[in-house]
């Protein structure tokens, strides 16, 4: 059986888009799930910062030079402590512009949905972390998810970027299934996520320590916007209940 496979469309830029796919990865590989993260967000190339060592051949390459290479030789793993029983892998981009430029062309855009069947053959789970829909990678990666989640900062500009980018979802004919929204809590939202600073594995709270204060909230989103059930505790009783009772209440 295929795994499942998650869109996470950014509705504006600084959203906080790829440290939620990775904190959310953290979470499921925590409850023992072996999970892919793909990077559709070639301009930023934010996944990459999570990613140590050389990272050679990247997304684009995949995409755009080696299209017969198998997608295991694109995948790094994601540091985790020797706690978590499940694990991350991610495919990140890390390229010149010239290669970014040829890897969102049509014919690469055609090769990111097969890499995305790719990894749900291999992975439980497969999230993708996706820019505002405005390029052809983008489109292709919401087309191939089974579920699309906007991820919109808590904001007055996130609020005004996220009715846009459900209009630019549906215009594209992949509705956004779901709202997540990023440094506190949008009444639109289905799941949230508190503030962080994370953008590299030595600061992301999940993946260094489980019982970081912000693991409640990210397992409680990752309940609701994979519709999983997670068999985890956390040393103070309560708070993923607390957190699950506060997701239950936006439905």
């Amino acid at each position: 059986m295929a795994g499942t496979t998650t869109a996470l469309v950014g509705a504006t830029g600084g959203a906080g888009t790829t440290r939620s796919a990775v904190e959310l990865a953290a979470t499921l590989a925590r409850d023992g799930r072996d999970v892919a993260v793909l990077d559709a967000a070639f301009a930023t190339q934010g996944l990459a910062h999570y990613v140590g060592g050389r990272i050679d051949p990247d997304a684009t390459a995949l995409l755009a030079d080696l299209p017969d290479e198998p997608l295991a030789s694109g995948l790094y793993p994601l540091a985790l402590p020797e706690s978590i029983p499940g694990r991350v892998a991610c495919c990140p981009a890390h390229a010149p512009f010239e290669r970014l430029a040829r890897a969102k062309a049509v014919d690469a855009a055609r090769r990111f949905e097969e890499r995305v069947t790719e990894a749900a053959a291999a992975f439980e789970h497969v999230l993708v972390d996706v820019p505002p829909v405005a390029a052809n990678q983008s489109i292709a990666a919401v087309d191939a998810a089974d579920r699309v989640v906007a991820v919109a900062p808590a904001t007055a500009r996130g609020t005004d970027a996220l009715q846009r980018t459900r209009a630019r979802l549906r215009d594209v004919g992949a509705p956004a299934d779901a709202v997540l929204s990023t440094w506190g809590e949008l009444d639109a939202a289905d799941a949230h996520l508190p503030a962080s600073e994370a953008s590299a594995v030595a600061d992301a709270p999940v993946c260094v320590d489980p019982e970081a204060p912000l693991s409640p909230a990210v397992a409680a989103a990752a309940t609701e916007l994979f519709d999983v059930e997670l068999d985890l505790e956390f040393e103070e009783p309560g708070l993923l209940e607390r957190a699950e009772a506060y997701v239950s209440n936006r439905r």
